[in-house]
């Protein structure tokens, strides 16, 4: 057996958990807190319970919530200024991806200088980030357990991928109650990013036995939960898809992704996406592409999601994509590219599966690709 390795945070799961992100803060070394979140969870009063933690815990606060959905590089720079300008010696970021991912991005400058786009690609992040605390209030990105930030050049259109143990933060406070606030959209579109994170690294080339079992459990917990946590909003259910994308995180993070993610991230840059959404529309496509060379991980990946069906044999496994579309247009995603690009967009598809092709994510696919493998993908998906 070859060897592995599997990173994580400390964490903490579990209703109410968020009250002890001040006395973690705290052992952190922290005195004053840099806090990096976004305006819509000021609206919904979120950030007003943690200011309230963090004061509890004798710490003062200094907030930088000019975050967008799919965080722009300028926004990073300008994070970082701030940080390096307040003398902030922790940084905490409650939200989705984009608030976490750009943490990432301001902790990789305040600590190692430069542009951001230099640490574009694998392991070239040199010095350490400052002590990170992650509140992850969807139930998706897993940027709060993971080695990657994805972080937008505006001026490339480009979504870059950064990948480094330096990434993982110390500690991720995993509270199901912020769901509660979530409406069905996000709840849909990050709990369709979970469960392509589980898929894509459970049959990437650098799964482990760690990474497995961990993609395993997050299949079943998403079959068991998605419907009821994103239509009835059930507290339990919103538990279950927590956990499931905690689990799919800790696999991705350790065995990566593949071309579902590497397209992800193209149209994303290019067109600002909803990621989420853009794997309701990939997976299938994705999961029928990678079958010849996965075909006993496909089976028991549709096997976890329709456990009342068989997926022996290539007539089962489209049988399998059939129920994944149905499955999908059920929680209310959009399943076909045309349905959510303009017109003049497929005449784009080429320039985008080249820039794909550089994705990092692209090197951990099973089955080899190029340009032109994606561009079919891409057609197929339309």
């Amino acid at each position: 057996m070859r060897i592995t390795k599997f990173a994580i945070p400390e964490i903490l799961f579990g209703r109410g958990s968020m009250a002890h992100v001040g006395a973690c803060a705290a052992a952190l070394g922290g005195e004053t807190v840099f806090l990096v979140s976004d305006p819509g969870l000021a609206q919904a009063g979120w950030l007003d319970v943690v200011r309230g933690h963090l004061a509890q815990a004798g710490l003062t606060c200094v907030e930088f919530l000019q975050v967008q959905p799919n965080p722009r590089d300028c926004q990073v720079h300008a994070g970082a200024a701030l940080y390096r300008e307040s003398g902030a010696d922790v940084i905490v970021a409650v939200g989705g991806g984009s608030p976490m991912d750009t943490a990432k991005g301001i902790g990789i400058l305040v600590s190692n200088g430069g542009n951001i786009a230099e640490y574009e690609g694998a392991n070239r992040v040199t010095h350490p980030l400052p002590p990170m605390l992650f509140m992850p209030t969807t139930a998706g990105s897993g940027s709060d357990l993971s080695q990657f930030a994805i972080i937008t050049d505006v001026q490339r259109k480009l979504k870059m991928s950064l990948i480094s143990r330096s990434l993982i933060p110390n500690i991720s406070i995993i509270d199901p109650d912020f769901l509660q606030s979530a409406g069905r959209g996000l709840l849909v579109d990050s709990c369709i990013d979970a469960l392509a994170h589980a898929v894509e690294s459970f049959i990437s080339t650098a799964a482990s036995p760690f990474t497995e079992t961990q993609a395993r459990l997050a299949l079943r917990l998403w079959n068991e939960h998605a419907e009821r946590g994103c239509f009835a909003g059930e507290p339990a259910a919103l538990e279950g898809l927590c956990l499931a994308s905690a689990a799919a995180s800790m696999s991705f993070s350790n065995a990566s992704l593949g071309v579902g993610h590497a397209l992800a991230h193209a149209f994303g840059g290019r067109f600002d996406m909803p990621h989420g959404g853009m794997h309701a529309i990939l997976l299938p496509v994705v999961l029928r592409f990678n079958a010849s060379h996965s075909p006993a991980k496909t089976a028991e990946i549709l096997g976890l999601l329709f456990p009342d069906h068989s997926f022996a044999g290539p007539a089962a496994v489209e049988q399998g994509i059939a129920l994944l579309y149905e499955r999908f247009s059920t929680l209310g995603a959009p399943v076909r590219l045309g349905a959510v690009l303009p017109p003049q967009a497929k005449e784009q598809l080429p320039e985008l599966c080249q820039a794909a092709v550089k994705d990092a994510c692209m090197l951990t696919n099973p089955r080899p690709a190029g340009a032109e493998q994606l561009l079919e993908i891409c057609q197929e998906a339309w």
